[in-house]
């Protein structure tokens, strides 16, 4: 008996994607990648690496390189894109590019961003405002209080909360928070031009400008203005403390934003969030980016067929909804995002005027620059026989052996 002709059916191409998306709103987010990628013929194959700040991840990914073991697709923000696609080992994404048209669609920065040597070598899914201060509404609302909009009302509000027994700020002595804490008041003291000195390049000079002792200063008040004693938590911990009213306000990433709704806590409703005081004008912004790395380009068409994927508006407006991110697209609809959502795309959209690449998360500068300025930071906070005088010229001598260290090169 002959039996009708069928078509044939693919089997579903497999990439191996190794990211540092743990916590659980993350995990959401991810999972949402791979229903649209298994959707699309493509098996995502999970390695998700704990671990804050990506710390573990980038470990992990240096040893499979040497073990020449790569994962089809990998998780690098950044400047380390470059460093990457500086040893050959990125796939060049110049085909989905064109198709997908990314030159128009992408804001400017992010599409400068993911090139090297005039090729795409990366894909942009999200970008994070890293000056958020998310704050309880019911604990404002019990003390009558407005979200402060000023370092004056800040450090105000705070001395409020302190005194009917409320932690005013939740923080862990994690030095990547620790850093990103410092970050945030570093651009509200000195803005733009201040950091970029400092954070993007490290300009010893610049040391002695007044408004970077004010931001150390600040750094070390704010300690009084949370839990006894500080402990080194993850940040999904700080972020629950503030779901859990144990704290009126945080200062993190917008991925906060991700966790607090994947905990049931709507944006606008418990917990709402509005820029850090002081930097209203600015995005301080990490970029979610995934890279390919490729051998012998057998799995090229499978990672191609991803990269468009991911740059479609439906993906990125699914994605970035669960991550607290926002779209990398120009064209996004900001009817689709939240009060906090919209501020971000907003900001960020406004240019170069507002953009201000992360240090702590890894947009300004590379690994070994930002894990040092990290430490010297996180030094001056654990520390406090440790004067700003010092810090400074521990800084300075950092930043004197990294231009050292570029020259070598």
């Amino acid at each position: 008996m002959l039996r009708p002709a069928t078509a044939a059916v693919s089997p579903p191409a497999s990439l191996q994607v190794l990211h540092w998306w743990t916590s659980a709103s993350e995990r959401k987010a991810a999972n949402l990648l791979v229903a649209y990628a298994a959707a699309d013929n493509v098996t995502w194959m999970d390695s998700a690496i704990p671990g804050g700040a990506g710390l573990a991840a980038v470990k992990v990914l240096r040893s499979l390189v040497l073990a020449n073991d790569a994962p089809e697709v990998t998780q690098i923000i950044g400047a380390s894109i470059g460093e990457w696609a500086e040893l050959g080992m990125l796939l060049e994404l110049d085909a989905p590019a064109q198709a997908g048209n990314w030159n128009a669609v992408l804001f400017p920065a992010i599409y400068k961003l993911v090139q090297h040597r005039q090729h795409v070598v990366a894909v942009p899914i999200g970008i994070h405002r890293i000056n958020t201060l998310f704050y309880n509404r019911a604990l404002f609302a019990r003390l009558k209080l407005k979200p402060p909009k000023s370092w004056s009302e800040f450090e105000q509000i705070a001395l409020k909360f302190n005194a009917e027994g409320i932690a005013a700020l939740a923080l862990s002595s994690e030095p990547w928070q620790v850093a990103t804490l410092f970050e945030n008041l570093l651009l509200a003291s000195g803005g733009q031009q201040l950091h970029r000195e400092l954070f993007v390049r490290m300009n010893a000079q610049a040391l002695s400008d007044p408004r970077l002792t004010e931001a150390l200063e600040r750094l070390r008040l704010m300690k009084s203005w949370t839990k006894q004693p500080i402990a080194e938590r993850n940040w999904t911990e700080v972020v629950q403390e503030l779901a859990n009213g144990e704290a009126a306000m945080l200062v993190m990433g917008d991925w906060a934003k991700g966790e607090l709704n994947v905990t049931g806590l709507p944006t606008d409703g418990v917990f709402s969030c509005s820029a850090m005081p002081g930097t209203e004008k600015f995005n301080l912004y990490s970029v979610d980016t995934l890279t390919m790395f490729t051998k012998d380009y057998a799995h090229s068409p499978a990672q191609e067929k991803l990269a468009r994927l991911l740059l479609t508006p439906a993906v990125q407006t699914g994605y970035n909804n669960v991550k607290g991110s926002v779209s990398v697209r120009r064209d996004a609809d900001p009817a689709r995002m939240d009060s906090c959502a919209r501020a971000s795309w907003t900001a960020f959209g406004l240019g170069a005027s507002a953009q201000v690449p992360s240090l702590v998360h890894r947009m300004s500068v590379d690994e070994v620059a930002r894990d040092a300025v990290i430490a010297e930071i996180n030094h001056f906070f654990a520390d406090d026989s440790v004067t700003p005088a010092q810090a400074r010229q521990r800084l300075g001598a950092v930043f004197r052996a990294l231009h050292l260290r570029r020259s070598d090169h």
